[in-house]
């Protein structure tokens, strides 16, 4: 672990107790669990700000919340993405913690995921589930354990980086990364999210191994296996496409070719044969493939270039925030 710039001894103190940390916990129908994260985060970091964000719950979770200490806010618009994104918005800190309210992950490790951040080491930390196994042995809903490492997969494929754990809840910020997060998605999909950008801006990522323990019993996941693992591909798919369009028409470009030559090849090479084109339906849609293709090129173009400067005026952003 690098050394801590610029701070003294007795600020590194400080910020293992919470001093400037933000815990950030968004919540759905969560009363069975929330005065309990409360309890521990407020014991492990009793000099941070616990934040409880309720989404529309029709139990007690924002009224116990309180009882126990969080200072609770209201999100009206539904989606964990939603209640990321007013948090970023709200909330200011020098360092943030975001964790799910259902008691799944242990607040003892908080310390561990601040460490990296004030010793400059990096600018996210994430709450790695599954290297120890232990998200394994005590997760039993099926396929969440391969969707994780499809995603996985997929961000490894398309941005050269191996996360240990994409989907985790468990995750810790800089300020300026936070500031600087333009969060797009409504729902489950923000960690997909939080991820791809963190690779696709280069911030600096260190995974945290964690222990994780399952929900208690009566307490309910909100994630639909198989509706937000959908919903995530896309996001994967629409985040490629807004980060790396050249990548993303040019592989399309090279489909429509792919498939123009296919469809045309035996049309010329009957050609050469009888000088006649007697399969004309044929080539035409082979030369509409082609064409498709090299607009798909031309697409890719000119929205890299586009990219380009977005990226270049997000990095002026960055450069500003820090100077906050």
């Amino acid at each position: 672990m690098t050394e801590a710039i610029n701070l003294s001894d007795a600020r590194i103190e400080e910020i293992r107790k919470g001093a400037g940390v933000a815990v950030l916990v968004p919540c759905y129908n969560e009363e069975l669990t929330i005065g309990k994260v409360v309890d521990d985060f407020r014991h492990t970091l009793p000099l941070a700000d616990v934040y409880v964000y309720d989404n529309n719950s029709s139990d007690k979770t924002a009224e116990i919340a309180r009882e126990h200490g969080a200072i609770v806010r209201m999100e009206p618009r539904q989606g964990k993405g939603n209640v990321v994104r007013q948090m970023f918005r709200d909330v200011e800190a020098d360092y943030y913690i975001m964790v799910d309210g259902d008691d799944t992950y242990p607040a003892e490790s908080a310390p561990a995921l601040l460490e990296p951040l004030y010793c400059g080491a990096a600018d996210m930390t994430v709450g790695d589930r599954l290297s120890n196994g232990s998200y394994g042995e005590e997760n039993d809903r099926a396929f969440h354990g391969f969707g994780n490492d499809l995603v996985r997969w997929l961000i490894k494929v398309i941005y050269g980086y191996a996360f240990e754990d994409v989907m985790t809840g468990y995750r810790a910020f800089t300020r300026v990364f936070v500031k600087t997060m333009p969060v797009l998605s409504s729902g489950f999909q923000i960690e997909t999210e939080l991820s791809i950008h963190a690779v696709d801006k280069r911030w600096r990522i260190v995974d945290v191994p964690i222990d994780y323990r399952d929900r208690p019993e009566g307490s309910e996941s909100k994630l639909s296996t198989f509706g937000d693992g959908a919903k995530v591909l896309m996001a994967i798919a629409s985040l490629f496409k807004d980060y790396k369009p050249m990548a993303f028409f040019g592989w399309l470009a090279l489909l429509f070719v792919i498939l123009g030559l296919v469809a045309g090849i035996p049309v010329i090479a009957e050609f050469t044969v009888t000088h006649l084109v007697e399969r004309f339906p044929t080539a035409l849609l082979a030369v509409a493939l082609v064409l498709c293709g090299a607009l798909s090129l031309t697409v890719g173009l000119v929205l890299d270039t586009v990219a380009k400067n977005t990226r270049k005026q997000w990095e002026i952003s960055v450069y500003q925030a820090y100077e906050k």
